[in-house]
């Protein structure tokens, strides 16, 4: 048990311990930025975890400044794992020098759900470096088409390996779109994609289209279409209400409930996931409506902004198609639904961080740490030793204290209930366990046994109380005892206070070493900024060098030994103040239950 405890203290050390930078993945590469996850603000919170997600890191001057360290063809590129050992997937969809603008798109093998702890990084700054790109690759096997409309000769592309271009009739290209650029429709037809075995709907399998539309009007529209002239599902507007509807040869029909999200001028995510026995409606990756259907297979033509005769053209925006194979799960389609929104609160950018100053970037603590010196490097050592031991002192010792206090309640409760019985009827014999952590308390307290409150010092006290009087009026308590006189009672309450005070003792131990910080730690603080000054001042000296560019930054190394030191002696400081009021509190319950109790045992026992 002794050594338990050992190993609990080193790892709370370790733990608050300064954290390591992650190793930097490749030396060639000068600058990286954390790009950090969490589903737990992504609107209805993602619970489960996703696999294989291809996720939007828009990039701006709010969120990063290093735009022209980027080569001019992005091929310094590098998007890795949070191991700092894994090349992710990825490809940047468009790219705006002059506004300082990025979307780019990264393959996360798994993104856990209702966590906000994880990241991957963003390497750059390599001249040499060649495009590691890889658009496909970004996608998994079952997302056969997507399209993000990119301004250029690539306007109706298909980022996935299957080439799923897409044939425009009457669209026009927008440069600015939600993202990056998108697709304008006039109502006066659609974009098509003629019958391709990839997108064939098999029921077994179902399928999951998703596409964002800002309209200009209400008026009615067929914005997906996916038929064979036999079987026909579409999603379509009426009169700003949105359904989804699959027809069959056979001549059934399914319709779902009419859901609102079809707002003029306004971005909108439209999701159908179809298997073998639903078909669901999703709007801004909530679930809408949903309609149980028999699937038929369809595996014909597929447009986008009007029905396959060019009945019911859309007007209005169209961006970032996205068509699996599969149905992809609801936390899916909230996951990346959310992730492409305005707000796209699933990731945040972190600051950039050079190679041989990693976790600082160019802050001035990462500026002034770089260029201590030796003393100075030696004193903040021994500040940061002293920092995490009183640390530990402070975790440990108030968890002791709270079990002091815990079972400290529950004995004085049965005390209390006992009335006028014989005081002694809480005694217990200590077990091997309470004799072999006798010595140590604070293990007895939080690791060791509470079947008779181990942990409370009144207890012991009392325990001590109970076999003084059996000394005194005879191993058989109770109505055959002898009578105690008052010499006894005096004999009693001089060993319990001599047990009191081992008792505080042992509940004050090691709070000297919260002293030491407090009043230590400045002091060597001070030393070390003394010493640095005086360096400095020295080699201002047998240089002849006076200026501000060659004084400061040896005077803001020498201050950083005082910050050091007070960072040391504040959290200490309170922390003593705190832990000495509840020791205080103990301390005061003690001498009352003596009292109480030399009282009870002497009116009990006497003649």
């Amino acid at each position: 048990m002794k050594m338990r405890y050992k190993y609990i203290s080193v790892a709370c050390l370790l733990c608050l311990w300064p954290g390591i930078a992650s190793a930097w993945w490749n030396d060639d590469w000068s600058y990286r930025t954390a790009v950090h996850l969490d589903t737990t603000s992504v609107g209805a919170v993602v619970v489960t975890t996703q696999m294989n997600v291809p996720v939007l890191v828009k990039l701006h001057t709010g969120n990063f400044q290093d735009f022209f360290i980027l080569k001019e063809d992005l091929s310094d590129l590098r998007l890795i794992a949070g191991d700092d050992k894994t090349p992710l997937k990825f490809h940047v969809e468009s790219f705006d020098m002059v506004n300082q603008l990025m979307y780019l798109w990264v393959k996360l093998p798994q993104v856990t759900g209702s966590l906000n702890t994880e990241k991957f990084w963003m390497y750059y700054g390599n001249d040499k470096a060649v495009s590691a790109a890889d658009s496909a690759g970004t996608y998994d096997v079952n997302t056969v088409m997507v399209h993000h409309f990119q301004s250029g000769d690539s306007l109706l592309s298909d980022e996935t390996a299957y080439t799923n271009r897409l044939v425009t009739s009457a669209g026009i290209a927008e440069p600015a779109s939600l993202i990056g650029g998108g697709m304008r429709f006039t109502g006066e037809g659609g974009v098509s994609l003629p019958s391709s075995t990839s997108t064939q709907l098999i029921p077994s399998s179902g399928l999951t289209v998703s596409f964002w539309v800002k309209p200009d009007d209400t008026s009615s529209a067929v914005l997906f279409e996916h038929s064979d002239g036999n079987n026909e599902i579409k999603v379509m507007n009426n009169a700003d209400k949105l359904t989804a509807r699959l027809v069959t040869a056979t001549g059934k029909e399914f319709v779902t409930q009419a859901v609102a999200g079809y707002t003029p001028g306004v971005w909108s995510r439209l999701t159908i996931a179809v298997n073998l026995k639903t078909l669901t409606l999703y709007v801004n990756g909530v679930e809408g409506s949903s309609v149980n259907v028999d699937v038929p297979e369809i595996s014909g033509q597929i447009i986008f902004g009007s029905d396959v005769n060019g009945n019911f053209p859309y007007k209005g925006l169209m961006d970032e198609i996205e068509y699996s194979n599969i149905v992809r799960p609801a936390d899916y389609v909230l996951l990346t639904a959310k992730n492409q929104s305005v707000e796209n609160r699933l990731v945040r950018v972190g600051e950039a961080e050079q190679l041989g100053n990693a976790g600082g970037g160019e802050s001035h603590f990462g500026y002034v740490m770089n260029r201590l010196t030796f003393d100075a490097k030696i004193v903040i050592i021994v500040l940061m030793v002293m920092s995490a031991i009183s640390w530990v002192v402070m975790i440990m010792k108030g968890l002791y204290l709270s079990k002091i206090v815990k079972d400290n309640k529950q004995f004085l409760k049965a005390y209390y209930d006992l009335g006028t019985d014989d005081p002694a009827m809480l005694d217990s014999e200590e077990s091997e366990e309470d004799k072999e952590l006798i010595d140590s308390p604070i293990t007895q307290a939080l690791f060791g046994s509470h079947d008779h409150f181990q942990a409370s010092p009144i207890y012991h006290m009392y325990h001590r109380g109970i076999n003084e009087v059996k000394l005194r009026v005879g191993s058989t308590l109770g109505a055959q005892a002898t009578a105690m006189s008052k010499q006894s009672a005096d004999a009693i309450r001089a060993a319990m206070d001599a047990n009191m005070v081992r008792q505080l003792q042992q509940v004050n131990s090691k709070m000297v070493l919260l002293t030491v910080a407090i009043s230590g730690g400045p002091f060597i603080g001070l030393l070390g900024t003394v010493v640095g000054v005086m360096i400095t001042f020295a080699e201002m000296a047998s240089t002849g060098d006076v200026n501000i560019a060659s004084i400061a930054p040896g005077m803001a190394a020498a201050l950083m030994a005082t910050v050091a030191g007070l960072w040391v002696a504040i959290p200490a400081l309170f922390g003593y103040n705190y832990l000495g009021s509840r020791i205080g509190e103990i301390t005061a319950d003690m001498h009352v239950f003596i009292d109480e109790f030399v009282t009870r045992v002497a009116e009990y026992y006497g003649k």
